[in-house]
């Protein structure tokens, strides 16, 4: 770690972290109250449930004086964006694994596209570009060890950063004042965010969790993170997946913004305020419920739909 970063810059392990909770509607005839955990304003690079993710992992790096972090993902990853910038932050090198190796062929092309990984590059991120069927292989120890090989040493950390030690950090989501809510709600994608909010929920609340990839294949994961039972998958409203979304989507997403004045994502948070509101206009939440839902930021993200909203001639996300 270089000189002019400490750990208290950001992830100090002493001092409270502070994200405040915005009052977003009262659904009066049901007697519902919907307020959401702005986490998008923990930093305004590694923020989010990233932020409570690396937290732990930088500081366990640090403790070993390891000075490299590899990690894996996506081309338009959110966790990827967040290690990059918490590797600058800290004076730390970064290497991404990233899924797709013809991203590669022409990098300067590639980046000029991508704005997350034009956003990493600028970091100071190397990228480790592999096809499809390896990238599937990022957690087997032979190919682990490949990669130890290519970099020498370095501190892993698995794709979405969700280990043992960001299960800790995203327990520290929810503070003593958030006791009081029914239900808290957040998106989902590798279930650790999730995990934590089970792990550290009192035992009259409810947790539900949206999936943004199609499929209860979290159930696994959160099983084995968490040993509780106040939790649900809301699994109808993920689009089809990471990168998909429609009109009606985008639409929400600009409404909410322009009656709230808070900006979601299209990947996570757009479909999980989207949900959440159809399941009370359903009446699939019970009347005088108060509802915490986790704004788990990834706006970095944006740029890339709109990008791809643009080639598709559709209406695009106002940011």
């Amino acid at each position: 770690m270089n000189s002019n970063a400490t750990s208290s810059s950001i992830f100090d392990k002493n001092e409270p972290v502070f994200s405040r909770n915005d009052f977003i509607r009262k659904f009066s005839e049901k007697n519902i109250e919907v307020w959401l955990k702005r986490e998008d304003l923990l930093h305004p690079d590694v923020s989010g449930n990233k932020f409570r993710k690396l937290k732990y992992n930088i500081l366990e790096a640090e403790k070993h004086h390891k000075n490299r972090i590899l990690t894996f993902g996506g081309a338009f990853s959110n966790h990827i964006a967040a290690t990059a910038a918490a590797g600058k932050l800290y004076g730390m090198k970064t290497i991404g694994v990233i899924r797709g190796e013809e991203l590669g062929d022409s990098l300067q092309q590639t980046l000029k596209t991508n704005p997350t990984l034009q956003f990493a590059d600028s970091c100071g991120m190397e990228f480790h570009f592999v096809s499809r069927s390896d990238y599937r292989k990022k957690n087997d120890l032979d190919f682990i060890e490949k990669l130890y090989t290519k970099f020498n040493d370095f501190y892993l950390v698995p794709e979405g950063g969700t280990n043992d030690l960001a299960i800790k950090g995203c327990q520290e989501i929810l503070s003593e004042e958030d006791k009081n809510f029914d239900f808290v709600t957040v998106a989902s994608g590798t279930g650790g965010t999730v995990s934590g909010l089970i792990n550290a929920s009192k035992e009259q609340q409810t947790i539900y969790s949206f999936p943004a990839l199609k499929g209860d294949f979290l159930k696994k994961e959160i099983a084995y993170y968490s040993t509780k039972n106040n939790w649900k998958l809301i699994t109808d409203y993920h689009f089809g997946g990471y990168a998909k979304i429609n009109e009606e989507l985008v639409s929400f997403i600009n409404y909410f913004k322009s009656e709230f004045g808070i900006q979601l994502d299209p990947v996570y948070t757009g479909k999980m305020m989207f949900g959440l509101f159809d399941l009370i206009k359903k009446n699939k939440i019970p009347e005088n419920s108060r509802i915490l839902a986790i704004h788990t930021g990834g706006l970095q993200g944006i740029a890339g739909m709109n990008n791809m909203l643009r080639k598709k001639k559709m209406r695009l996300i106002n940011n």
